[in-house]
């Protein structure tokens, strides 16, 4: 039995199509990953702790923020950088402050350059790590732990770094839907109580 060519080239245009979404869909995530493994575009690694190997030699991180378009919180460093030893662990803060009258929530974005460093700068724990949420009028302290692995001074290509520089860039998400749904309670309340 012949197939018809028209129903052959079909059943190829729509093979290619559902392949081509299939890529697009798993590309985001694929490359998230990739770049977590592989500290490719600065991405730095994420850690359970510090090695046990300190070098002598120090190396400068510098600490920077931004936040979105429309991002209503203030954002920024509480310092612009720290010297450490390469392998011993640091601790940093960053400050948060929602100057607005409802809550917000928010993601951080992060990367390390220069980007050949990414692969060795490892963060132990984060307030990237999870969604925040800021009432209103709240401040916060968002630490960092993190370490530089020696192994950076045997990269032919990241060994001549002198400072490694940590982005954050937070923006706002939608409310975890616990606080939403307390939000919602607390607007309720106030309605039946004005009726």
């Amino acid at each position: 039995m012949a197939i018809d060519p028209k129903m052959k080239t079909l059943a190829q245009t729509v093979g290619v199509v559902v392949t081509m979404g299939a890529l697009a869909w798993a590309s985001v995530p694929f490359y998230d990953w990739f770049c977590r493994v592989t500290g490719f575009g600065g991405t730095p690694s994420i850690a359970d702790a510090s090695g046990s190997e300190i070098l002598d030699r120090t190396i400068t991180v510098k600490f920077d923020a931004s936040r979105e378009r429309g991002m209503p919180w203030e954002f920024k460093p509480a310092q612009t950088e720290m010297t450490v030893r390469i392998g011993e662990e640091g601790l940093a803060f960053y400050e948060a402050y929602n100057p607005t009258d409802r809550p917000v929530a928010g993601q951080a974005a992060y990367n390390v350059a220069p980007y050949q460093a990414g692969a060795y700068f490892n963060k132990i724990e984060c307030f990237c790590f999870t969604e925040q949420v800021l009432q209103p009028g709240e401040r916060v302290q968002m630490p960092v732990s993190f370490f530089v692995d020696p192994e950076i001074v045997e990269d032919s290509d990241a060994k001549y770094a002198k400072h490694i520089t940590l982005s954050y860039t937070f923006y706002e998400i939608d409310l975890p839907e616990n606080v939403q749904a307390a939000l919602d309670t607390a607007n309720d309340d106030a309605k039946a109580s004005v009726n």
